[in-house]
């Protein structure tokens, strides 16, 4: 009976079917940050936990992508970006392809920020300067390509398009243009796109609600949601952020929706129902710069601050925005979650792991896994943390139950 079952789950990923604790987009399978997975350690000895192999992926700030044994990246190197494919037991390259593109390093490193989008056998990535792939995920080959901003002449904003595709059904959407651009997955061909004015950074987030398929997108000056078959606008509130920098991510719960930006304008939430969203609460005590909170038990936990100040690591009441604690040190890290513990990753290459408690914030386990600055999202897979710092250092943290 085991031969068996073991046979089925290789005929599974020889088909392309994504495993149960696979993460194959941004912000994970549910588009939250949070994964599903139970069976992993949060206890490490002293020296830390196994580091399984390391590998180096070029400039930049893409987070990680997981599906059928596979993981993907991006980085840039010489003005030529990288999308990287690499086995998920050793870190060895299973396929890249490379393009030329600028570094576009304004007031930070530069290189890649969108994460790429993996859909059953294909996958997609945009870099910041409209290059748009579509990959056959197990090969690498080549489906279709294009520069969508040539092809439209769409404004690029101030620090290049970095959201991550969204695949929903037949439709590839992506966050450029003021409210978003529709592509048909499979070819490439352009469905529908909106006003050619700044979009944001934020990747547009899926929402059914009262029988329609709808899009939040943040762009240059709002946060606003759209049909998805036709583009057109369903709601929207004026957000006005310095730099035109919406980012983070909508986090939704029922007909709430918790948005929130860094510069110091901070975060509100809003309920769903009217023309425009009622405004419940807004606060500045949660600044997402960039990476977005994780949603928990009614309590958000996030990174508040930008990459200028001493940010850190907060535990905000949904309902009501009340601080519950405050812990520094962080930096501008990233924050996921599995099994309702907490996986930080502070700006210097610290990984930590705590209990998700609006009482506090007490790590079960911490280690130095790496050096350099570390901005992007780690992510857990399958027993496995990803881990990446700027400069394109990656490295596979074993957390594997087998593992002890």
């Amino acid at each position: 009976m085991r031969t068996w079952k073991y046979i089925c789950v290789c005929l599974l990923v020889l088909n392309g079917v994504a495993l149960a604790d696979d993460w194959p987009h941004w912000r994970g399978p549910n588009r939250n940050g949070i994964s599903s997975e139970t069976n992993w350690l949060d206890h490490w000895p002293d020296n830390g936990p196994p580091i399984a192999w390391k590998a180096k992926v070029g400039t930049g700030f893409s987070s990680f992508s997981v599906a059928n044994g596979r993981i993907f990246t991006m980085g840039n190197e010489n003005n030529t970006d990288t999308v990287f494919c690499l086995e998920v037991e050793t870190g060895k390259p299973l396929w890249k392809h490379s393009y030329e593109s600028d570094l576009g390093d304004k007031f930070f490193e530069g290189g890649t920020a969108s994460t790429p989008t993996v859909d059953a056998d294909r996958v997609y990535t945009l870099s910041r300067w409209g290059d748009l792939f579509c990959f056959e995920a197990p090969t690498g080959k080549i489906v279709w390509m294009k520069n969508v901003q040539k092809e439209t002449s769409a404004r690029i904003p101030g620090w290049g398009f970095s959201s991550s595709p969204l695949v929903h059904e037949n439709l590839l959407v992506l966050n450029i243009g003021e409210a978003g651009m529709a592509l048909d997955k499979a070819t490439g061909k352009i469905i529908w796109q909106s006003a050619n004015k700044d979009s944001g950074y934020s990747t547009p987030f899926p929402l059914h609600r009262a029988g329609q398929w709808l899009a939040i997108i943040g762009s240059g000056q709002s946060y606003l949601a759209v049909d998805l078959r036709t583009g057109q606008e369903a709601w929207r509130l004026r957000w006005l952020t310095q730099f035109g920098v919406n980012a983070a991510d909508p986090i939704v719960e029922g007909d709430r929706v918790f948005i929130s930006t860094g510069y110091g304008k901070g975060a509100a939430l809003l309920k769903l129902g009217g023309i425009e969203p009622e405004i419940l609460w807004k606060s500045k005590e949660m600044r997402n710069q960039f990476n977005n909170c994780v949603l928990i038990d009614g309590h958000l936990y996030g990174i508040d601050g930008d990459t200028t100040e001493k940010a850190m690591l907060k535990c905000v009441e949904f309902t009501t925005g009340v601080v519950k604690w405050s812990h520094p040190g962080i930096g501008s890290g990233a924050v996921m979650a599995s099994a309702g513990k907490l996986i930080v990753l502070s700006d210097r290459g610290e990984l930590m792991i705590a209990p998700a408690s609006p009482d506090r914030f007490k790590p079960t386990a911490r280690a130095q896994v790496m050096g350099g600055k570390c901005w992007s999202v780690p992510v857990l897979a399958n027993g496995r943390i990803y881990c990446r710092n700027s400069r394109g250092d990656v490295v596979c943290v074993d957390v594997r139950e087998i593992a002890k």
